[in-house]
């Protein structure tokens, strides 16, 4: 996997920055998010969802479906399914599993993430739970693989902080942080199958 090279390009903070240590982060809470891939209108696509307002660290932010690991989950891989099914209504046993991505960790809210990358042969049908999701984005494949789609601007952060920051603007949405880093990284593996 491309890993931290690729996660990187993505990063509103440098490389320094705690997320890239590579001793393990045993203090960490574990979570998995799900990377989907289907088939709709002769493309491929990929769903993210917008949160809703709330707050927390990652209040209205786009992301993947996903979240921490329950004692019931037997892996990160049944996590993000389990996550996915919650939040979007994507059905568990739809889904190939493809593989997993390099694991992330995000400081702001302590969790070491594993990205899990999966397939289902149609679109799913999405039953957003309206709690934990404010919108869901259909992203395609080739929109994503576009570099004209990375942008950049400036972000506050929770800590105070103004950082610049590379984003993926999709659907005029800003689709940055941890969700932009595992992106980058999964864009990378496409590139390289290609």
């Amino acid at each position: 996997m491309p890993g931290v090279e690729a996660q990187a390009h993505m990063s509103p903070m440098r490389l320094e920055d705690e997320r890239f240590e590579q001793a393990p982060l045993k203090r960490a809470r574990q979570g998995a998010v799900l990377l989907l891939l289907y088939p709709h209108e002769h493309r491929l696509y990929m769903p993210l969802m917008q949160r809703p307002e709330y707050n927390g660290h990652h209040s209205g932010q786009i992301s993947f479906p996903g979240g921490k690991q329950e004692p019931e989950d037997e892996n990160k891989i049944r996590t993000a399914l389990r996550e996915a099914h919650e939040e979007m209504g994507i059905l568990p046993h739809q889904v190939e599993l493809l593989g997993t991505l390099s694991e992330l960790y995000i400081p702001p809210s302590n969790y070491l993430v594993l990205p899990v990358v999966g397939w289902v042969k149609q679109r799913p049908h999405f039953i957003p739970d309206p709690v934990e999701v404010a919108n869901i984005i259909e992203a395609p494949l080739d929109l994503l693989l576009d570099s004209k789609t990375i942008q950049h601007t400036y972000q506050n952060l929770a800590s105070g902080m103004r950082v610049k920051i590379p984003y993926f603007n999709v659907e005029e949405q800003v689709v940055w942080g941890a969700t932009a880093m595992i992106l980058s990284e999964f864009l990378a593996v496409v590139r390289e199958l290609d």
